[in-house]
């Protein structure tokens, strides 16, 4: 077994009390999420990993640095961020029981939890800035981006009766305020 994930354990297994530490960077050769955002393929993943033995197996810990790219769920422009997420997993020691993780000939692969822990961090409605306004639902504009002429806000139809009332009220103050002046 072998991968940029696999991490040898076979000197600490089965001595309760021991413990490696391991920094390494990985290339991601594919994409991991689905959703507006994910980590694209060939992004680097920085992980630094604590292994500790212990009397039921091996107990990974660390945590793991990249950076996602997507769109903002508001106004779609481009947008990237970095992701940072801590692990901790045990990976039991095969026997009796079934457990989701287990040390296999002397290693432990790191891949699945890692892409968990990393996509389940991931943004479910990412916006390019906290306040970002979106897109304009009339034009389909970017109002952060927008030419700055104000567009009338829309009219309720059921109040549109009352709008003739006030053009009428409008029309009748003006008209007396030119006799005056003349």
């Amino acid at each position: 077994m072998n991968g940029p994930f696999f991490l040898p354990v076979r000197d600490i297994v089965r001595k309760p009390g021991e413990m490696r530490e391991h920094r390494f960077e990985v290339t991601l050769a594919e994409k991991w999420g689905e959703g507006i955002v994910a980590v694209e393929a060939g992004e680097t993943l920085d992980l630094d990993v604590r292994l500790e033995s212990v009397h039921e197996g091996i107990l990974v810990s660390g945590t793991a640095d990249t950076e996602y790219s997507g769109e903002c769920g508001r106004c779609l422009t481009e947008i990237s961020a970095p992701v940072e997420v801590e692990f901790q997993e045990l990976f039991a020691y095969p026997g009796e029981e079934e457990t989701d993780f287990e040390v296999q000939d002397d290693h432990v692969d790191l891949e699945t939890l890692v892409r968990d822990a990393i996509v389940l961090s991931l943004p479910f409605q990412p916006v390019c800035q906290p306040d970002c306004p979106g897109l304009d639902p009339n034009t389909g504009e970017r109002l952060a981006e927008s030419t700055g002429a104000e567009s009338p806000a829309p009219i309720d139809p059921r109040w549109s009766a009352l709008r003739q009332i006030t053009d009428q009220d409008g029309a009748a103050e003006s008209r007396p305020a030119e006799k005056e002046e003349s």
